[in-house]
């Protein structure tokens, strides 16, 4: 299947937009499209790839039939119209702004200069026809479309109800001052964006290369694998790579929120997006532009918002069903009242125009989405990548958490903690015979031995090595019988263990058919851990769960030293998923697993929301889950939790504000209480409320 993808510039119409994706929906060869009104982007795909170029002809024709302002720009010049005309986002269009001039200094003529008859009429038709011949037009072409119930539609209807009975005035009033909220509108929608994009400005606008001896600045999507970049202090890093001179510190606060500079030296892997502090850097670039870190994060949280929270499906089904029935309420206000109880059409045609200035749902359509938007953005910049409005909004309903023990609520890092010698052996002996028995290993624990030992193994005196699964090693050294291992291994080769009880995982040493010591390996908790479960459950969070394939009494111990509710240890990975599905049935709300995002991608992926502690440029872990912590901090829930909560606070700010006035003003314009005035503020007026309310999703409450 092929895709088309497009970005609508100049989109500031919510409406609009559910225009154009269901008029390009329509078109024959289109398999399903999409486009999010908030980044404009228009995702198109296709039944037939060699269809592409005739399907964004038609595309583009059907975006300048209903919004002649709007530039279709391809995916390809996306990129550099990002950068090269940026600075023009948000302008308002001269043109319009001489159109509305003109118009109101004609709107306002006939009361200055008291004009009458005719001349008073041919003035304020004047007036009408500048600021209102646009709204016209795109009415006319949309009812032939077969979209007749939108903004310009329910204006131009209202309008001219009100020059059929006379009221000039107020015709052009409405029109003048519709026309002055749209410009507004549009100017509040691009700063919101504007507002998110600047939060988010992590994209690098060039990079060095270094080619001959000399620096060439373009653009890092013309720069490969193995080439060499330079990174002067103060500049992004474009790409992610090795540095292969040079050492410096790095803010990283644009992708992990984190303040502290992290250090980086010769042979250290860098990502792109994070600022050079001081040092020059040369870099041997290891990912293209589109792999590097900061595409992958950019991408996922400019197309968070086509993953719709349900709030604001709803809001959109609403408003489908909204229109419609307010035209038809305003019909019957016309046509009921004259025709039942003899009053008088003009009174009530005046009437049943407010009811349609009113209809238009434009705060509901745009503020929702945008106040997703803003959380989405303000969670990014704290180091938290959500991917869709839908996850945000169901960390409100959160009242389980499962989480996953080494890597998530441990920092992943073995240790020798504790050497335990029996009979005549010293400490320093048992290590020696741990490293040499786990010189062939692989694994975190055997290497944690071999570190704490620290010195190099003659594998010359290991004579055979054999791993036994589920239980440990055996090996013949220097002619004698060592086991290393579980309690299990030991007893299989009848030696009496001496159990140790720590907090850890156990190697017991056996010699010939002697215990002669033991060597514990712990995972040390991350930092705070115990804090951060107290924080989650001050949210309301009702049960806290550890699922872990570590030893079932080693897991209990770190569950009992955090405060969690249930521990299961000894599970396998399709243990786990069983487990969690028990934990689900009994959960009265939304379940959350939290892990590493390696291991665990099959309960990440059964849970209701899966949170990968991601760790900078942890690819796996962004293809996981829904949610990832950048960092590895837990305690980044918990702000998660607090960024869910107030967007979701937000968005029921403005559905309350727009339904409440709008509802208010229907009442009193069906009761002959409230004027054309009102029912212009309850339309556009409340739009830039509820979008400038919205912005206030963007910040974070630490």
């Amino acid at each position: 299947m092929k895709e088309i993808q497009l970005e609508l510039e100049g989109l500031n119409c919510a409406n609009c937009a559910a225009k154009i994706e269901k008029l390009s929906n329509e078109i024959p060869g289109v398999e399903s499209v999409n486009l999010d009104f908030v980044s404009k982007k228009f995702k198109i795909n296709l039944d037939d790839e060699n269809k592409a170029k005739e399907i964004t002809g038609e595309i583009k024709d059907i975006v300048q039939k209903l919004e002649p302002h709007v530039k279709v720009i391809d995916k390809e010049e996306a990129y550099n119209h990002q950068h090269d005309h940026s600075h023009h986002h948000g302008k308002v269009d001269k043109t319009q702004v001489v159109k509305l001039i003109i118009g109101g200094l004609l709107f306002v003529a006939p009361f200055l200069l008291k004009l009458e008859g005719y001349t008073r009429l041919s003035v304020y038709g004047l007036a009408y026809g500048i600021v209102g011949y646009e709204v016209i037009i795109i009415a006319i072409k949309n009812v032939m479309a077969g979209m007749a119930f939108d903004e310009n539609f329910l204006m131009t209807l209202a309008t001219i109800g009100a020059i059929a009975i006379g009221e000039y005035p107020e015709a052009v009033a409405v029109m003048l001052f519709y026309q002055v909220g749209e410009m507004f509108q549009g100017i509040a929608v691009n700063h919101s964006r504007n507002s998110i994009s600047s939060l988010l400005d992590i994209r690098p606008d060039s990079a060095n290369l270094l080619k001959d001896n000399e620096i060439i600045a373009i653009n890092p999507k013309k720069v490969h694998v193995g080439d060499t970049i330079i990174v002067r202090p103060g500049e992004k890093i474009p790409l992610d790579g090795k540095v292969i001179e040079g050492e410096s510190l790095l803010d990283t606060s644009n992708i992990t929120g984190e303040s502290v500079p992290r250090k980086v030296e010769v042979g250290e892997m860098v990502f792109s997006g994070v600022v050079n502090i001081h040092g020059l850097l040369k870099i041997e670039v290891q990912k293209e532009f589109g792999e590097s870190t900061v595409s992958k994060i950019l991408d996922l949280v400019e197309n968070a918002s086509s993953k719709k929270a349900p709030t604001e499906n709803f809001i959109t089904r609403f408003a489908r069903y909204y229109t419609p029935i307010v035209v038809f309420i305003a019909l019957g206000i016309l046509l009921l009242p004259p025709l039942f109880l003899g009053e008088d059409i003009r009174q009530w045609a005046y009437r049943a125009s407010i009811f349609l200035v009113i209809s238009c749902p434009c705060a509901l359509v745009i503020s929702v989405p945008l106040g997703f938007f803003g959380g989405i953005g303000g969670a990014s910049k704290s180091g938290i990548l959500v991917k869709g409005g839908n996850y945000l909004e169901a960390l409100n309903d959160a009242d389980t958490f499962v989480f996953d023990k080494t890597g998530t609520v441990t920092k992943g890092v073995f240790k020798v903690t504790e050497v335990i010698p029996y009979g005549d052996h010293t400490e320093e002996e048992i290590l020696e015979i741990g490293a040499y028995g786990e010189s062939f290993s692989n694994h975190p624990i055997g290497k944690s031995i071999q570190e704490a030992y620290g010195k190099d193994v003659n594998k010359e005196y290991i004579k055979s090595y054999k791993e036994i699964p589920g239980k440990g090693i055996e090996v013949v050294l220097s002619e004698e019988n060592i086991y290393l291992g579980n309690k299990s291994l030991l007893e299989d080769k009848d030696i009496t263990v001496k159990e140790a009880d720590s907090i850890g995982t156990v190697v017991y040493i056996g010699k010939e058919n002697t215990h002669i010591g033991t060597i514990i390996v712990s995972d040390e908790l991350k930092d705070g851990v115990a804090e951060d479960m107290k924080r989650l459950r001050s949210l309301g969070i009702k049960k806290l769960v550890m699922l872990s394939g570590d030893n079932e009494s080693t897991a209990k111990k770190v569950g009992q030293l955090i405060g969690l509710d249930e521990v299961y240890g000894d599970l396998l990975p399709q243990d786990k998923v069983a487990k969690l599905e028990e934990i689900m049935e009994k959960s009265q709300g939304k379940t959350i697993f939290v892990g590493d995002g390696v291991n665990d991608a099959p309960v990440l992926t059964r849970a209701d929301i899966g949170i990968s502690m991601g760790a900078l440029g942890s690819d796996a872990a962004i293809e996981a889950s829904d949610i990832v912590i950048m960092t590895d901090e837990i305690g980044k829930i918990a702000m998660g939790i607090k960024i869910g909560r107030n967007t979701k606070k937000i968005v029921v700010q403005n559905i309350v504000l727009a339904l409440g006035l709008k509802t208010i003003v229907l009442i009193l314009g069906a009761m002959g209480l409230a004027t054309m005035w009102e029912a212009v503020f309850a339309d556009v007026g409340v739009s830039i409320i509820a979008i400038l309310n919205s912005i206030r999703a963007l910040k974070v409450e630490v």
